[in-house]
């Protein structure tokens, strides 16, 4: 999967390099033994700004068909490892023969919030797991029927790791599931995101 390429290369590149600014601001900080040392609360960064390229796969009408888009979150950490996260996400894709008629354009919303969970402060690798609830819209190029705009409240649950480059930069990779009610049955979707986050 290209997603996947992108993540080792963006992973090798990050880690031929020596994290920026040692020794000032926020982040982590090398030990004289070239290892990072455990960063206190108090000077790490307290928010995160993040935008990454997006895939979907929606399980909607019981074939699954993939969108394509971009996904923004930030993230206010309220200590050194709680913080409240707001995403927001947006595909664009085609439905293919899932459904009657087949090849509709098929455009996605996720508008949520909820808590996030970090690991931060001790390598250059931060994992993490979230939590979010939040609203999914579904809008088909099909202006009748079953398929046209529809929107349900939603979840979504996972995780991710943090790959810093410098003590303002990192690269991240994100998979999550997606629950949905639509048409009164319920739908649990796939995401994949990966992107780059700026820490201040």
């Amino acid at each position: 999967m290209p997603l996947w390429g992108a993540v080792l290369v963006f992973s090798i590149a990050a880690a031929a390099q020596d994290p920026a600014g040692v020794g000032s601001g926020r982040g982590p900080r090398p030990s004289p033994s070239g290892r990072s040392r455990s960063i206190p609360a108090s000077e790490l960064a307290h928010w995160q700004l993040g935008a990454s390229y997006q895939y979907n796969q929606i399980n909607l009408t019981g074939s699954p068909f993939y969108t394509n888009g971009v996904n923004v979150s930030v993230v206010r950490f309220l200590n050194g490892w709680l913080g409240v996260e707001a995403q927001l996400g947006l595909g664009y894709g085609n439905t293919g023969v899932t459904t009657s008629p087949a090849n509709l354009t098929a455009k996605s919303l996720y508008v949520g919030g909820g808590p996030r969970l970090a690991y931060r402060g001790r390598w250059r690798i931060e994992p993490w797991v979230h939590g979010n609830a939040g609203v999914q819209y579904f809008r088909f190029s099909q202006t009748a029927g079953v398929l046209g705009t529809n929107r349900a409240l939603a979840g979504m649950v996972g995780g991710g790791l943090d790959l810093s480059l410098n003590l303002q930069t990192t690269l991240r990779g994100e998979a999550d599931f997606i629950g949905t009610r639509f048409f009164n049955v319920q739908q649990r979707h796939f995401q994949a995101t990966a992107g780059i986050v700026f820490n201040f």
